[in-house]
Formats: structure tokens, sequence, C-alpha cells
């Protein structure tokens, strides 16, 4: 995240963090006994410190959080208020004010990157979940949700122990756009919709303090800890072929940019009611995210209608100013440029440092710096950093990494592998016919934890490391699997490979890791199964294809207890249910377009991307993934059609067609002109496990527009469930959605909904139906 935070930089702010604890967070502000104060508005607190917290009235709880927010800054010199703009906010210790390191971070866990937290021997270590992608590849909301909890209560627990703020700069959500993109690991994967519902149901699981999730008044919601959407917007190049992220100029149509690039971010303000959203390094069609007043002040702001403050990506006005360097801009030009945009806070330190004297020469108001003042207060009052939140109060060490916290990570992991190959019923493997496995590869160095007691395995290295440089290992490999009944091969990427500031430049497996999987098969007595590592897809088109590899597991980055998860599905204690939650691309599809050309569609010659617009081979489809037993669905009931009547206020709107001649009356209706009106349609699918196992199935539900519509997607998800159903049993799941989950963006970035036969998929093609939307009584 941060532009100077490589992995030595990391280890240091570890180290500084465990040294300099109370001096990089707000708990420094210790009383006389050395105890640690529980929230700022405490009048013993005041007394210790020599004052008297009647006559500060942002403490008066009778008021509102706004107009307390309002007096604590207009009690500011401003001098003391630009302090408080960085992610460092210096505190005001004349008010009994503390300061607060804002900059935290919970990605899949709570982490120690960011220096508002931190661990030592009594906290030393936080519940590490699967990688993101491999998260979301479980298709399970409930799921998302609960993680979301989990991490939370660890997050408050640390902070009642004095060792984490309450503020987290998590989740990614950017959509993975090109499959050599570093960051895939950190995010749910290239459909803007799926990316959204983990966005809003992991906010959810961090925000939300149970019975207050409906409070009339969202601006005074209580807030478990704050969340923060990230990397906003159109940021999914880190370091690729000397390109870089913090120069980058992403060129986007408003098309993309509503339909993609902007949707997740729009449903984790409006659904999950996050707390904060982060701009990006990069430019938008020549603005720097972070200075552009649409995409901050009105559409975050006024559209959108967010309940909290906007933070840059750290060091991201410095970035504006030496990198893009935008208008030529001084510090102190630029950082009036960034808080007039909407940027309420700088994570880094030119706020602080340019903003007095932005002001003094008149190049910004100081009301401007009140403004975003007032949001922060108001969000840490949310979080009962003045006066408190009794609820969590008993949470303590116990409640970081307990049993139940590390349970869900496996089962996180469990649900999340995905089954990509299982010829011949290979898997799972059975004590009965493997007496001997062997285990192989880079990957498979934990092979004793992964197996956990499974009698008689052996170990070959196969690669020396990740890179696979050279074949010294593989002959070793070779003579092992001849005598194995069953032959493992632990294969995949690291992140030496593919991390933030790391793209890839190919898809391929590393080195000589095709020609370890080759060999090996070629020679091994038994089934072979390969297990892949990584959060990108890669190009596993040779063991795809192999006779011998029998089986194929993607695990992604499977989190502390992935070792256990991987066995637990390969010896059949847990029946696989993931899905892919990116395309898998064969390797030349790199060589067909640069990471640099951001459009969607297929354009100037280069093929579309991500599976809503790109209809070339692939190794594995999005949404793919298999199990050890079957499903078959089944439509018990379904909307065949739905009535949208139009008023005399509502204008039809033109499409483009492949066909003039199949032009409706009324081709369209923008929706933002319908949003009176709550139209569902309902269809109940009867899943039956006709298999020999139990098992889970995750009910993907796509549409496909209407046919003569042009330059539209192929489909899109517009909705998942993740079921349970035991062998021979059956389950009837009801869907009931939104038309407007059936809309489309058109050249003009207008969201619509067309007249027509939309086509709903259920499954791989297994059932599908339609849906005809007959606009009616529109007047033009």
């Amino acid at each position: 995240m941060a532009r100077l935070l490589s992995s030595l930089a990391f280890a240091v702010i570890f180290l500084v963090s465990l040294t300099n604890a109370r001096h990089l967070l707000f708990h420094g502000d210790a009383t006389p006994t050395g105890s640690n104060f529980t929230h700022v508005c405490d009048a013993k607190r005041y007394f210790n410190l020599g004052l008297n917290m009647k006559e500060h009235a942002f403490c008066d709880t009778s008021l509102s959080y706004e107009d307390r927010a309002v007096h604590l800054v207009s009690h500011m010199t401003l001098k003391e208020k630009v302090k408080q703009l960085g992610n460092h906010a210096q505190g005001v210790p004349r008010l009994g004010l503390p300061m607060y390191q804002w900059w935290s971070e919970a990605l899949h866990g709570v982490s120690n990157v960011g220096p508002g937290t931190f661990f030592d021997n009594l906290v030393p270590g936080a519940t590490s979940f699967p990688s993101v992608i491999l998260t979301a590849a479980s298709f399970n909301e409930t799921l998302w949700r609960t993680i979301g909890e989990v991490v939370s209560d660890e997050a408050r627990a640390m902070y009642n122990l004095g060792r984490a703020g309450l503020t987290y700069w998590s989740p990614n959500v950017n959509v993975v756009r090109d499959p050599r993109w570093g960051r895939v690991l950190e995010t749910p994967g290239e459909d803007p919709y799926v990316v959204g519902r983990y966005a809003a149901n992991y906010v959810r699981g961090l925000q939300d303090v149970k019975g207050t999730e409906d409070c009339k008044d969202l601006h005074t919601r209580p807030l478990k800890v704050s969340s923060c959407c990230k990397h906003y917007a159109a940021y999914d190049v880190d370091n690729w072929e000397g390109v870089q992220r913090y120069t980058f100029d992403a060129r986007v149509t408003e098309q993309d940019m509503v339909e993609t690039f902007l949707r997740p971010f729009e449903m984790c303000v409006k659904e999950g009611d996050v707390s904060s959203v982060m701009c990006s390094y990069n430019r938008v069609n020549g603005i720097p995210t972070c200075a552009d007043p649409k995409l901050l002040n009105q559409t975050i702001r006024q559209d959108w209608n967010l309940h909290g403050y906007i933070v840059s990506d750290c060091d991201s006005i410095e970035v504006m100013v030496d990198g893009h360097k935008w208008l030529v801009d001084t510090g102190e030009d630029a950082v009036a440029q960034t808080l007039k945009a909407g940027l309420d806070m700088d994570c880094g330190d030119f706020y602080p440092k340019y903003l007095e004297d932005s002001v003094r020469t008149g190049k910004v108001r100081e009301e401007e710096l009140d403004k975003s003042l007032k949001y922060l207060y108001v969000v840490l009052m949310r979080l009962g950093f003045f006066d408190g939140l009794s609820q969590y109060n008993n949470l303590g060490k116990d409640d970081v990494c307990s049993k139940e916290h590390i349970e869900l990570a496996n089962e996180a992991a469990r649900q999340g592998i995905v089954l990509l190959k299982n010829d011949d019923n290979a898997l799972p493997l059975t004590k009965a016919t493997c007496k001997t496995v062997v285990a192989i590869g880079p990957h498979a160095k934990a092979t004793n934890v992964m197996l956990g007691n499974y009698a008689g395995v052996e170990y070959q290295m196969g690669c020396s490391e990740i890179l696979c440089r050279n074949r010294t290992f593989i002959f070793d490999a070779m003579e092992a699997s001849k005598n194995a009944d069953a032959t493992i091969i632990y294969v995949g990427i690291d992140l030496s490979i593919e991390a933030e500031s790391r793209d890839r430049v190919d898809l391929d497996l590393p080195g000589y890791q095709n020609e370890l999987i080759r060999m090996v098969s070629d020679a091994a007595k038994g089934p072979v199964v390969v297990v892949v590592l990584s959060a990108g897809g890669v190009d596993l088109s040779l063991a795809k294809n192999h006779p011998n590899v029998k089986a194929i597991l993607w695990a992604g980055y499977p989190g502390e207890k992935g070792g256990q998860a991987i066995a637990d599905v390969l010896f059949g204690k847990y029946n696989p249910g993931g899905r892919l939650p990116l395309t898998w691309y064969p390797n030349d599809y790199v060589s067909k377009l640069p990471m640099t050309s951001m459009p969607l569609r297929p354009v100037n010659g280069y093929p579309g991307r991500t599976y809503k617009f790109y209809d070339g081979p692939v190794v594995y489809p999005f949404g793919y993934g298999l199990s050890y037993t079957k499903f078959t669905y089944n439509l018990v009931s379904a909307t065949r059609s739905v009535d949208i009547n139009l008023s005399k206020f509502q204008n039809c709107y033109e499409l483009e067609y492949k066909d003039d001649e199949f032009v409706p009356p009324c081709p369209a209706v923008v929706i933002d002109e319908y949003l009176t009106c709550d139209k569902t349609f309902k269809f109940q699918v009867e899943v039956q496990n006709v298999g020999g196992m139990d098992g889970s199935e995750v009910i993907m539900i796509y549409a496909k527009p209407p046919e003569p519509v042009a330059n539209t997607y192929i489909k899109q998800v517009i909705g998942f469930k993740r079921v349970f159903i035991k062998a021979g049993q059956s389950e009837i799941v009801d869907f009931e959605l939104d038309v407007k989950t059936l809309q489309l963006v058109d050249f003009n970035a207008y969201k619509v909904l067309a007249h027509g036969s939309h086509t709903i998929v259920i499954g791989d093609e297994i059932v599908s139906f339609p849906v005809e939307l007959n606009l009616i009584g529109c007047f033009t």
C-alpha cells in the first residue's frame, strides 16, 4: 500500500512498533499510574491531566456528534488543526485531545502493516485468514461477514490491550481487470458485483454493532471498528514493464468507470455503509484520483452519501507533486487542490507540512479544514473513542487467536479451495488405495503439516525454490513417483512473483515447474495430483491435458491453517465446493494486449477482459469448480414477465442494436429516473445431491441481455448462494432479485433497463429461462 513500504520497511515498522508503541499509538496518553485510558471523555482522565472535562462541550453526550465535533474543531488554532490531518494525528494537549494513529490494516486478519497496530509477547499475532481471493472463491456471503466479525473482535481486543487502533484501511475492492496484476491476492476477483457483495459483507462484519444496523441517522450509527474501501479508482497496475502505479494514467471510458471500476465502491458505500474510502496513486484520464472533485466530492460524498471520511493512499499527494507533476504544483498548491476536491486526510505528511501556509496564502479556506476534521471526529465518536463502547470492554488476550477463530480460518480455506480436475474420481485419496504417497515440488516443504498423521509420506524437492531454475532435483522426484501409490506435486507462485509493486509478465508456471509436472507424471506409478498455490491464474494446460495428472486443486494462499485445509480436501475429510473468482487464461492471452490497455470490451484488435467481455479460449472459466459428489438442478417456478409502467415524466431511452429492424418502440429506461418503483422477479431452484458424498454447491445466477442489444456484456453475475446438501437429499432454494440487477451500462454511462427478453442462467448453462421486461405506457 504505502509507497515506501518494501518488505524490509514492513520489518522495520514492526520493530519500531515494539520498542516505541506508546509513541506510535494514542494509548501513549497514560494516567500517572501507567494504565492506558479507555476513552477520551473520562472525567478521571481529565483530572489526572490537570484539566476540567466540563469545560469542553465536545465531551457533552447530550449534544449530537456533529455539534460536538464542530465545538472541538472551533477551539483549535490553525496550527493545531493541520497537525490532525495526517495519519498520525498529533492531538491537542491543552484540550485533553490525545494523539491518534489512523493507519491500521485488516485485509485478512489484524496486521502489523501500518503503525497503528503491533504485536509483542502479550499478543504475538492475530488470526491469519486465507488471502481474500481464496476466501472469495467460497462464494459464501455469511462466511465473509463472519470473518469480518471475528477480525473486529480481535481488533477491539487489541485496542483494549493498547496494541491497536480502531480504524482499519481494508478491504481492497479493486476489480481484477488483468491476470498479471500483482495484487490479485488482496481482491475478491474480476466480477464487480461479486467484489461489491464481498465488500459490503466484510465491511458489515467489521463495522456493525449488533442491534444498531438500522439506525435512522447513519451519521451517528455506532461502529465496532471503522473500515475503508480502497483503492479508488481504476487502480490495477503496480509495476509492469517499467510502468509504475505512482505515475500511471488510466485512460478509462465513462462506461467502464460506471460499469466496472466504480460499482464495487458504490456497493461498499451504499450497501456496506463503509465509513472511509481511500483514493489511489494513479491518474484517471489525466487527473490524480485524490485531486478529482468529480470522483471524491461529487461521487462519493454527494451521489453515494458517504457517512465518513476520504483518505489518500500513503504519500499520494507527494506522488502527485513529484511523480505526476500535476499542474506543476508546489506542496501548498497540491494540498489546496486535494482538500477542495474532498480529500479529508493525508496518509503522509503533506497536509501537516503545507496546509497552514496554503490557508495563510489564500489558496484554500480554513473552513475546508474544519469540514474534513468534523468528518474525522464524528467517525471517532461513533467508534467510542470519546465515550467508550462498553459492550466490547471485556474483550482481551483470550479473544485473539482463539480456537474458534483458528478453526474459522481452517473452514474458510476449505470452503475456498477449488477442485479443477478429478478424472476417474482420483480424489479423495484413501488409505485402502494409497499406502504410500510422495509429495513433490517447491510448495511441498510443509508436507508433514499438510498431511497430518497420514502414514507413508515421502518428500522430494523437485525444485529447490519457487523459480525452479534448474532440473537438478527432478530425477529424484521421478524415481520416488515410480514406487508411490499416489504422487502429489505442489507447484505455483509466491509473493516474489506476484505482490504489491510486482506485476507478472506472463501466466506460466515459473522455470522448470511444467517440466517437473510432465516428467514426474510420465514416470508415476499411481495417479498424480497437482496442487497449485497462487492468487492469479496460471496456465495449467499441460497438467490439465496430461493423462496421468488425474486431479488438480487450486488453494490460493490459504492462511495459517492452509496445510490442514489442503489435507482435509485431499483425503476426503472435506468435500471441495469453491469456484474460481477469476478467468484462468492460456499464457498467450497476455501477448495479445498490454496490461496498460484499460478497455474491458474488445477494441483496437485487443480481446476483451474478464468473463463478461472475453469470448476466447480459457484454461478454466470464471465460476468453475468441481465436487466429489454430483448435483442436479430443476427449475421449480419462475417469474417470466415483468411489466414496468412508465409515467409521463419518464422518457424512453435509445440503445444501440445489432439490427435496426428489431428496435422496440421503447428500447430502455434510465434506472436513475425509475428508483421509486421496486419491481422484483422470483424463481425457485431444486438442487439435488445425486452423488454419494455430502457437499456444498454454489448456485451461480447469471443474466444475458436481450439478444438484439449491441456492445454490452456476454453475461454477468446477478446473484449466488452456497448451500450444503447431504448425499441423496435435495433443497429448494428461493431467489428474489430486483429488476435493476438486469441493468446494463450504455456508451454514455447511463444505467438502463432494456426492454425485451433477458435470459437468466443458473449454474454452468444447466438451467435457463427468459424474463421479459415490458416497458409500458411510455410518453416520448
